[in-house]
């Protein structure tokens, strides 16, 4: 089964109102509460990704695209300083929101919009592309995308399923769910799992194993003004280790004392020490199995749970978390990108490395020359952005497409074991997407569905 093209999106809030509620042990409870914050806030910021798989130049190969639009609500919105001053830290330009962003309403549509360009008529070619559509602890950004862009929220969770199951029928992917679930990361924040992917398709290319490679568009110069750069080299290979690791970050990929922490936030340098703990883990592992052979005299035979590939253990389950750590896990990962792993500004995408991870400002995005500079800087830290968190959430799971190998029955979904299932935060299951037969599917939704397909 080929793999098929996806659609990657993201968002920036305004805020998500009581954090503890959006951690609600009832899962219907908790969607009434995600339900509430997207009804009184708004999305300032949408990023998308598409990834289009190039049969005739590879296997393996996509042609990408990455957009950022800076959007504006037009009805009246709750806005959190905690949200803006991290916003801000990290390059949110709020005066261009305001005098440059694309206008929106939320809720149903208004007469036909049908022939509008807007911001909701993309969002219903999104619907009638019949792309899997990925996302990153996706309940939260669901939700939003529905209330601002589709439709009034149905009230019951099932109701909602049902409504999804219809909207992209190829399939709804949550890379944090495939990061900790099927990868077995020790960690599943988006930057963590982006990382570890980018190294580990490193290493298959270096043994010539089937690879991940991605090209870019060339866009004429006259577009550069709309395009930001970043810069994603691989680590060196010997890279001095003088500070050791900042736990908090180094489990949650946050830290309350953001850039004043005097220990590391370098992803490279966590994922480091994690292979390390976990090399040193098996190391001892073996040492004591080969132990209990020689006092048992069995050999082949192993201790019952001491399996070699165990379960991860430094996630923390969100019941545990403190008040800091519950805020970080239902704020979609929303972390700063350390400038000390964006290393390099050579392009060696012929070597299929993702040297050049270009992203645009509200139009498109473009391979850059490794000689040209950005002709829109942003502050040192200021690589959070929704365009290239959702161009990090694509590459994580077009890298575990290529890394399960051919599908075995052309039947059967995309990465069936992914299939839509999205995370839950302090949950060991996940929020399955199917539509049960005591649910139907919303007024609004129908409603939608006909402008879709052109039916009365």
């Amino acid at each position: 089964m080929a793999q098929p093209q996806l659609q990657r999106s993201l968002t920036e809030l305004s805020g998500l109102g009581d954090r503890k509620s959006l951690l609600n042990q009832c899962i219907e409870e908790r969607y009434k509460a995600v339900c509430h914050a997207a009804r009184t806030r708004s999305i300032l910021s949408l990023g998308l990704a598409c990834f289009k798989q190039q049969p005739d130049k590879g296997e393996h190969l996509y042609l990408t695209q990455v957009f950022n639009l800076t959007l504006l609500c037009m009805e009246e919105y709750v806005i959190e300083p905690k949200s803006v001053q991290f916003l801000v830290q990290h390059g949110f330009n709020f005066n261009r929101q305001y005098a440059q962003g694309i206008p929106y309403h939320k809720g149903n549509d208004k007469g036909d919009e049908s022939q509008s360009q807007s911001v909701r008529t993309l969002f219903l070619e999104l619907i009638r592309a019949r792309r899997p559509l990925i996302l990153h602890n996706g309940l939260i950004d669901l939700v939003f995308l529905y209330q601002n862009f589709y439709a009034h929220l149905p009230e019951s969770l099932g109701t909602f399923t049902a409504d999804l199951c219809e909207m992209f029928p190829a399939g709804i992917y949550d890379t944090k769910y495939a990061a900790e679930f099927h990868a077995r990361f020790v960690a599943s924040y988006l930057e963590y799992a982006f990382r570890k992917c980018e190294r580990e398709n490193s290493k298959q290319r270096a043994a010539g194993s089937p690879h991940l490679i991605l090209e870019f568009c060339n866009y004429p110069s006259s577009m550069r003004a709309h395009v930001d750069y970043r810069c994603c080299m691989p680590p060196a290979t010997h890279r001095p280790h003088s500070t050791s690791v900042c736990d908090n970050f180094s489990a949650y990929g946050w830290c309350p004392l953001g850039s004043q922490c005097p220990r590391s936030h370098d992803i490279d340098l966590i994922i480091d020490t994690d292979e390390a703990a976990m090399k040193d883990k098996r190391r001892r592992r073996r040492r004591k199995e080969k132990r209990r052979r020689a006092l048992l005299a069995q050999p082949g035979k192993q201790t019952s749970g001491e399996a070699e590939d165990g379960p991860p253990t430094k996630q923390v389950c969100g019941d545990g978390l403190k008040a800091e750590e519950i805020e970080q896990e239902v704020a979609e990962d929303e972390t700063s990108n350390q400038p000390g792993s964006e290393q390099g500004h050579k392009n060696d995408l012929e070597m299929g490395l993702k040297a050049i991870k270009p992203e645009t400002a509200d139009m498109a995005a473009l391979e850059a020359p490794g000689n040209q500079a950005s002709p829109n800087p942003v502050p040192a830290d200021g690589l959070h952005r929704a365009g290239f968190d959702a161009f990090m959430t694509g590459y994580i799971m077009a890298y575990m497409g290529v890394s399960q190998g051919p599908q075995p029955c052309s039947s059967e979904p995309w990465l069936p074991e992914c299939h839509n299932k999205v995370y839950l935060s302090g949950k060991a299951v996940p929020l399955t997407v199917a539509k049960s037969q005591f649910s139907r599917s919303s007024k609004a939704h129908n409603q939608k569905m006909k402008l879709a397909w052109g039916s009365s």
